[in-house]
Parts: structure tokens; sequence; C-alpha cells
């Protein structure tokens, strides 16, 4: 017999239409078996580049994150022209020649626009943490951190790590075909955790706390085991097998 145990509530939702650049949150997130809906389904790549990593992204280039994309019908974002406001407070379409000139003088090297229906992703297409994880990583760091430093999906409000689910599926809302996601492995962090998603400085002791204190790790990386909608204030539930007595 299965029972189910209530873990948390889903606390934040966003997804990143473009790599690297600024997230959007959401009331509600469209998952799908490829991850949510429009989440990183645009990027610029270095022109000629043949790297296993061609994208341009804030590593190299920090204030791609102070550009923030919005898809015009957020409800369909497959389909939606996307428009960027750039950190000088211009609109543009993503796809405006404008945008690529500008992003290609900052970087230095000609970079193009690419769009992948599936998302374009590091590892795995969904990510997930806790607050009580967030609030353990201030507590190492010793100063609050900007979630959005880490770029995540789905934060959690529970008292418990996600690192204590892996291997587990955690189902959200009350819906018989609410959405699932198998919580399967730690996410591995860069100098991406350095940039101030605000500001676009960089502060190296973001990456030292979490290299040193977390074993380089913050957040679960997921995959999806049910599509469906999830939304802010779900019950998030384990599904565990009860012992026979």
């Amino acid at each position: 017999m299965m029972q189910a145990v209530t873990v948390g509530r889903v606390a934040h939702l966003a997804r990143y239409p473009v790599k690297s650049m600024a997230g959007e949150a959401l009331a509600e997130l469209d998952l799908g078996w490829t991850g949510a809906h429009g989440d990183r389904q645009y990027a610029f790549m270095r022109r000629g580049n043949r790297s296993r990593f061609p994208w341009l992204t804030a590593r190299e280039m920090p204030s791609l994150v102070l550009h923030r994309p919005s898809y015009r019908n957020p409800a369909d974002p497959r389909h939606s022209p996307l428009d960027v406001v750039t950190p000088a407070g211009e609109c543009l379409p993503l796809d405006h020649s404008a945008l690529a000139a500008s992003l290609s003088e900052a970087a230095g090297t000609t970079v193009d626009l690419i769009q992948v229906g599936r998302g374009i992703f590091d590892s795995m297409p969904v990510s997930l943490t806790t607050t009580a994880f967030l609030a353990a990583v201030d507590a190492a760091h010793g100063a609050p951190l900007d979630p959005r430093r880490f770029r995540i999906n789905i934060v959690i409000q529970s008292e418990a790590s996600d690192a204590t689910w892996r291997g587990e599926i955690l189902t959200f809302g009350d819906r018989e075909e609410g959405a699932r996601v198998l919580v399967s492995d730690a996410i591995p962090r860069c100098s991406m955790v350095t940039v101030d998603p605000d500001a676009a400085s960089r502060d190296v002791s973001v990456l030292r706390t979490v290299a040193q204190r977390f074993d380089n790790n913050v957040g679960s990386y997921c995959a999806t085991a049910h599509p469906g909608q999830i939304h802010v204030g779900d019950l998030v539930r384990i599904h565990r097998e009860r012992p026979n007595r």
C-alpha cells in the first residue's frame, strides 16, 4: 500500500527564456517531458565555435543577467515572440539585429541567436531546491544570498533539504494527474553563482562558500515523471510504499 508523505509546499517558480539572461517569476509552471515550457528555449552562441559549449553565458559576460526577456504570450512560449529589455532600458524583439550587434560587441565575438524547443540545458531540464537548503547556504556564507543566483525552477518551502529526496518522485498539488518529477542528482555549481542578478557584479566568495561547505553543489536536477502544471502554493508529496505489519 502506498503512503503519501507531505514534504512541503511550492514557494517559488521560475523559467529562463534565454540562457543566462534574467528569469521570469511564475504563478504556475507548465511541465512537459522535456522540462518547463519556454525554459531556456533560446540562447546566443558564438559563431564558428565548435566546442561542446558554444553558448554565450554570464560566466564570461556577466551583463547578460541584466537583460530581461519576456514572452508576449506567456501561455504559449513555443510560438510566442519574445522581447528583451536591455540594461539601457530599450525594449527590442529578441531577434532584432541591434540586440545581436550589442551582445557581439560586448562579447568581443560575433554571436547568433538559436532556438531549441526542448530547451538548452547544461545537463537535466528541471532544477529544484528547498527554502531550508537556501537558508543553510545563507548561514554558511554569513549573509543572505539572492536565490536567483542559482537559477532554480522550483523552490519548495520545506524544513528538509532536497538532497534527502534524491531517488524519490515528488508530486505537486491535489490533482490526480498532476505534475511529478524524479529528483535525480546534485547540481554542481560554476562561476554563474558569483554574478549578482541585479548589478552583474562578481563576488567570488559565493562560489568559495558553495565549494567549501556544500561540496560545490546547490539544488537537485530533476526529470519529468509525469507532465502537468505546478502552481505556487501546491502541496508537495512523496509517495512511498507503506511497510506491512
